[in-house]
């Protein structure tokens, strides 16, 4: 590193700024990519949230021989106004990617034992691929064992269940899942349960019900991370009022930067800091930007007016002319330009809010429509850590948000869990029928 210092205007020693290079400041000349790399050696980065297995499921029927991805998968053929796929192996090792929470998604239209059913089938099929890469892959449950694996070289394979509407309102589905290896299930998806209410629905229960409150206790007593992306605020607060372990927000942003209901406010952040939690920065292009976030609403309004089911729409029942409208529209509106500078934003705001111990990553990627630009795939970490290096984040700081902070969850939800065990037997809590 060269660093030049003006002795007659600051009256230092410049071997006193050499002394920790590790902390130097944004101006300073110096190799991110060598402090990185030394970085992510030791800590692993983990990342909160990724859809790979739900593409896998529609794009090719979940078969595994449809698909290799030790080749680069952004190369393969992408359905009509679909991106390329965003993961495989050697973008993983080129994002220094030590560890993964695969969500096992499936969407709010699956119900019942089917919903059910369709998540034993994803986790199935995030068993089977590490099973068809041992030399890269390998199942994690433990803070342990993601510490063990990355450091044999591997990535460490976790899964997260995204919504509530999984278990079928069964805790018995629930420990059978978590005795399957999932370790965290997001309360809701865009839909409200009967049991919680989601951030992008009407609210219901306003907040969590008696039930809801025994999912989370359930959760803690499994040692089960409590995923709050995805719920209300109400919701939100309900739950860190409820839960014994801190939780986490697998893919999440500052809604202080975009007003958007998927991000999370203020006095939730302050409420994390208080519980211990993570909030890991989604890199979804309307929950990063305004802009978007406008365009998006002012887009889905101008598709409404052409086509809106089941009456309405100057164009219903025309899907061609409706198609074209709203060509016309984009073409007279360009989509506003996200880029990664303005997930470092929203980083840097939880930072502000809540502290570096509170702040991940969890990038959706795979499970967004686009992506900032400069986040791209999963090779596209080192990118943004070098931002957050330039603006002046430590070695310590970047560890942290790379995987510290997510594996002291893990841990201490672990902890919670053995002595919750130790006292209490498995809730035989069911959902109240009469309730909506």
């Amino acid at each position: 590193m060269t660093i030049r210092c003006n002795l007659a205007l600051l009256g230092v020693c410049a071997g006193a700024l050499l002394s920790n290079a590790s902390m130097a400041g944004p101006t300073a000349d110096y190799d991110y990519d060598a402090r990185l790399t030394r970085v992510l050696e030791a800590t692993p980065l983990i990342d909160g949230h990724n859809d790979l297995p739900w593409e896998i499921r529609t794009r090719i029927k979940g078969g595994l021989a449809g698909i290799d991805l030790k080749s680069d998968t952004a190369r393969l053929p992408a359905p009509a106004d679909e991106l390329p796929l965003m993961t495989d192996i050697p973008r993983l090792r080129a994002g220094h990617v030590g560890g993964q929470f695969w969500s096992v998604w499936v969407p709010v239209d699956i119900k019942g034992f089917e919903a059910v059913q369709t998540t034993l089938e994803q986790i199935d099929l995030v068993k089977r691929m590490a099973a068809r890469y041992p030399a890269d892959f390998a199942m994690a449950y433990t803070a342990a064992d993601v510490r063990r694996i990355h450091n044999s070289g591997k990535v460490a394979c976790l899964i997260g269940i995204e919504g509530g509407h999984q278990i079928n309102n069964s805790l018995a589905v629930l420990r059978e899942m978590y005795d399957l290896g999932a370790r965290y299930m997001t309360l809701t998806h865009i839909l409200t349960t009967r049991w919680a209410d989601s951030a992008t629905d009407a609210p219901v229960h306003h907040g969590l019900t008696p039930f809801g409150a025994d999912v989370v206790r359930e959760m803690n007593r499994l040692g089960m991370l409590v995923d709050l992306s995805h719920v209300s605020p109400e919701t939100m607060k309900a739950a860190l009022a409820v839960s014994a372990a801190p939780v986490i927000f697998s893919h999440s942003s500052a809604r202080a930067l975009v007003d958007h209901p998927r991000d999370v406010a203020d006095d939730i952040l302050r409420l994390v800091a208080q519980n211990g939690g993570v909030v890991m920065a989604n890199f979804n292009p309307g929950y990063v930007s305004a802009a978007r976030n406008q365009w998006d609403a002012d887009r889905a309004a101008e598709l409404a007016r052409y086509s809106a089911p089941p009456y309405g729409g100057l164009y219903i029942g025309q899907p061609d002319r409706a198609k074209a409208a709203l060509a016309r529209w984009e073409d007279e509106h360009p989509k506003p330009v996200t880029t990664l500078e303005q997930v470092a934003d929203h980083i840097e705001h939880i930072r502000q809010v809540a502290g570096v111990d509170h702040v991940g990553l969890g990038s959706d990627f795979d499970g967004i429509t686009d992506t900032p630009r400069g986040l791209e795939g999963v090779d596209r970490y080192p990118a943004l850590l070098a931002e957050l290096m330039r603006r002046g984040w430590t070695d310590a700081d970047i560890g942290k948000i790379a995987g510290e902070n997510v594996l002291r969850v893990l841990a201490e939800a672990e902890r919670v869990a053995t002595k919750l065990r130790s006292s209490s037997l498995p809730s035989e809590a069911v959902i109240d029928n009469a309730a909506q």
